[in-house]
């Protein structure tokens, strides 16, 4: 099976790329040049006969701390039909339950919780309710107020607008309210919205379990094979979901979920997600 091998820049990684690339080409002994899919941001190593785990490791040594990134994975069928997101700290910078703690005054509680279960060191459903009830006697007013707060993550405009001309489906699978996840699915011209919270914690809850099974029954009522999805998310409780796809990725992932994840994206935006699939700059809608 033919692998490739791509190096994606994050921005302080840019300056080393062009020296990098070829520099690892030569250590893999491959055959062709780097491809460039974006000039000095991203390129494809194709992979002959290397082990994908000695590839991968190989280009790491190489690139030390230059603040880029490494995936690796089969030629075939890089390019996804299905793409399934996480909502805050993924498609959104925040995470909005410590945004309304801002503005009750218990931020540094809501945060700590967030912390641990995002962490996996606490069950993500008595993380939910432990930080709603945080938040009880809450108005409308406050929600209207943290939702102006909002802000896309980079690359996350350009991401779905280019799978979405190319034909893929795209979905937004939140934990969090609803209120908040409509919103951005509207901005972002997303196909589909799953979530559940509305101000109380009533099932059914969106919980690590949930999201697997929601790109699951995505999929399959889109006749979309699992391996032909690709899901991105940052904390434990997407990690089902990432392991169910056929591409995976953590983004700026807590630690735990960076360790068991086979794909994670740790320096370069969303648009990276794009470049794990062989896109070209070229090829990417600019809506940023």
């Amino acid at each position: 099976m033919r692998m490739v091998l791509t190096l994606i820049a994050g921005l302080r990684g840019r300056s080393s790329l062009p020296c990098l690339a070829p520099a690892i080409a030569a250590a893999l002994e491959t055959r062709v040049e780097p491809d460039w899919l974006a000039p000095g941001e991203a390129c494809d190593l194709v992979l002959e006969a290397a082990s994908p785990a000695r590839a991968e490791k190989t280009a790491r040594a190489l690139i030390k701390g230059a603040g880029i990134d490494v995936l690796v994975q089969p030629i075939a069928g890089r390019r996804k039909q299905l793409l399934v997101a996480d909502l805050e700290s993924t498609i959104i910078e925040n995470e909005m339950l410590d945004e309304l703690a801002e503005r009750l005054g218990v931020r540094p509680q809501v945060a700590e919780i967030t912390r641990r279960a995002m962490n996996g060191e606490i069950h993500f459903v008595a993380a939910l309710k432990a930080r709603v009830a945080l938040l009880k006697g809450m108005n409308a007013g406050v929600l209207k107020e943290a939702a102006e707060l909002i802000r896309l993550t980079p690359g996350a405009r350009a991401l779905v607008a280019t799978m979405r001309r190319a034909g893929a489906m795209t979905a937004l699978i939140s934990g969090g309210f609803t209120v908040f996840a409509e919103p951005v699915a509207t901005a972002l011209r997303l196909d589909l919205v799953r979530g559940r919270v509305t101000g109380t914690v009533q099932p059914p809850i969106v919980t690590r379990d949930t999201k697997r099974e929601a790109l699951l029954t995505i999929a399959a009522e889109l006749g979309i094979a699992p391996a032909q999805t690709i899901a991105v998310g940052d904390g434990a409780n997407d990690l089902p979901m990432l392991t169910a796809a056929g591409l995976g990725i953590a983004f700026h992932a807590k630690p735990l979920v960076a360790e068991i994840v086979r794909w994670h994206l740790d320096h370069a935006d969303l648009t990276g997600l794009l470049y794990a699939q062989g896109y070209r700059k070229d090829e990417i809608v600019s809506r940023e």
